[in-house]
């Protein structure tokens, strides 16, 4: 379970249409606590309207830039990011779990190699971390990022991608992307395969690249990994994450779980027995019982809520995160997870 630390804002700026960076301070007793690695997130609470609200937000500088940062870009009907993007203010405090997640760039200067990202809109967020890193940590590898966005307008750090381009230009490529605006040396339209084909079969034909780091909407990710697989790519070299799922699957009817569940849940040490029906999830059982079960977005493209399956059975509702080697492992989404058995054993602290 994540344990909330108070932050104080050290600064917001804006960083494109509807769009902001925040950053905290972090006091010396706590540097251990926030360190992180590059394509990590954090988790924002907030209690607003008094409804307590929990958000993931990726950090955007590196590891060793000694901050700790994230972008919030405000949605339709996002009550969170509207609040940060228009509410929130230096000095404000908000707390702050400290960083997790899987989609992370592990730097190794001892090895000379390339890496190309696929990032759309604020899917750039923890892509630019991974840039950083790679540029300051292995001095000879080449980057490769495609950004789509609307406009220049809408290009959250464009400035900042610039001066990185410029500083490091026999280093790190960049083709953008404009759906809304045509300009030079960009591409007309949205990130597709004739764009995936184009900049990997022609602009960068002769890079062998080693890992790919794919952010944005689910559409976007599975249009690239679809087109690099298709090319010979081994899965194991693309990494993803979702910013945005596409709607959630519901259960058919005819399949559904119907009946109970004695399920047995571990969190932090503490194990809890329930009763609860397979209609719900895992995850909103626990809740109901009042155990501490960690979770954020509910809508299973986070991984807050991860734990191990020890025993028993489940289904999904989807499942845009965990690889098959991890379900093999027992690995479940308790957001989307019902049980399909009568008695279940879940861990939340074995992940």
């Amino acid at each position: 379970m994540p344990t909330f630390h108070k932050l104080s804002i050290k600064n917001i700026k804006k960083e494109a249409n509807n769009a902001i960076s925040i950053a905290f301070n972090v006091p010396d007793n706590l540097k251990s606590t926030f360190s992180f690695k590059a394509g990590q997130y954090v988790t924002l609470k907030a209690n607003l309207n008094g409804k307590e609200l929990r958000r993931d937000y990726s950090l955007c500088e590196s590891p060793k830039s000694g901050e700790l940062k994230i972008a919030i870009k405000a949605v339709q009907d996002g009550t969170f990011s509207s609040y940060a993007n228009f509410k929130l203010r230096a000095g404000d405090v908000l707390e702050v779990a400290s960083p997790k997640g899987h989609f992370i760039f592990e730097p190794n200067d001892s090895k000379t190699k390339n890496i190309a990202a696929f990032a759309a809109g604020s899917g750039i967020t923890p892509i630019l971390s991974i840039i950083k890193c790679a540029l300051e940590e292995e001095v000879n590898s080449k980057v490769i990022l495609v950004y789509g966005n609307k406009s220049t307008e809408d290009t959250m750090f464009l400035n900042e991608l610039l001066e990185l381009q410029h500083e490091h230009k026999d280093r790190f490529s960049i083709q953008f992307v404009f759906s809304k605006q045509d300009k030079d040396d960009s591409i007309f339209g949205r990130i597709e395969k004739s764009t995936v084909n184009y900049v990997m079969l022609n602009q960068h034909k002769h890079i062998e690249v080693d890992a790919f780091y794919l952010c944005g909407p689910e559409a976007m990710i599975h249009v690239v990994k679809d087109v690099l697989t298709d090319n010979g790519i081994d899965k194991d070299r693309i990494h993803f994450e979702l910013f945005k799922a596409a709607k959630p699957v519901e259960i058919e009817e005819k399949i559904a779980p119907t009946g109970n569940t004695t399920a047995t849940i571990t969190v932090d040490d503490e194990t809890t027995t329930i009763e609860m029906s397979q209609k719900q999830t895992i995850l909103e059982a626990a809740l109901d019982e009042d155990i501490d079960a960690p979770y954020s977005c509910q809508g299973g493209i986070c991984s807050s809520c991860l734990a191990r399956l020890k025993e028993g059975e489940v289904t999904m509702r989807q499942n845009n995160i965990l690889t098959e080697k991890e379900v093999a492992a027992g690995l479940i989404l308790t957001c989307q997870a019902h049980p399909t058995t009568a008695t279940i054993v879940v861990d939340y602290d074995d992940v």
